[in-house]
């Protein structure tokens, strides 16, 4: 019996002991959290404003890049004159607010999201670190050399360091181009009866 237990103390207890020690922690662990998926899988439709103008025209859309570094464009461009207010799309803070490259560039972080939105060329009004409700005016338009024909807004939406089309952020009564209208059919028999 004491060969045994001699057994059962030098060879057997020490993988019990292990096998305890690693697995214990795990029994009260939390339920780890849901996977979301990769950043940008999804774009909440939380924009309750347009950033400049109600439904201004669309010079440039997004062209997502075949990869980090690949030609395309990384956001949508809205045609706006110089001087005209830009506003916060959505709730949120101001995580930049400055000059790159010789033009004004504003970001705001999106209130219980990881994305953030950003405009260029624009005079911010607004400081880094502020507090911003949806359809505040955070800025004004630059006129600084656009990359547009005339004057415009580059409106542009991270996730991470992942780009994401601007425009997913609008629920459908921001994108509508306005009711439909049933127009007259010429020359269709009235019906008898």
């Amino acid at each position: 019996m004491r060969s045994l237990v001699r057994y059962v103390t030098n060879w057997a207890l020490p993988p019990l002991l292990l096998a305890f020690a690693l697995l214990t922690p795990l029994a009260w662990a939390d339920d780890p959290p849901p996977a979301e998926g990769p950043p940008g899988e999804r774009v909440p439709a939380l924009a309750r404003t347009w950033p400049v103008g109600t439904r201004p025209a669309v010079l440039r859309g997004w062209e997502p890049p075949a990869s980090v570094y690949a030609a395309g464009h990384r956001g949508v461009d809205l045609a706006a004159p110089p001087g005209a207010p830009v506003r916060a799309v959505a709730a949120g803070r101001v995580s930049y607010a400055g000059r790159v490259a010789g033009r004004g560039v504003l970001a705001v972080r999106l209130a219980g999201t990881s994305l953030r939105t950003t405009y260029e060329p624009v005079r911010a009004e607004v400081e880094q670190g502020a507090e911003v409700r949806a359809g505040e005016v955070v800025g004004t338009v630059e006129d600084t050399g656009s990359h547009c024909p005339g004057t415009c807004v580059h409106w542009g939406l991270l996730d991470g360091e992942t780009y994401l089309n601007p425009l997913d952020l609008l629920p459908p009564w921001l994108l509508a181009r306005g009711p439909s209208r049933l127009l007259p059919v010429l020359g269709v028999p009235v019906p008898s009866g």
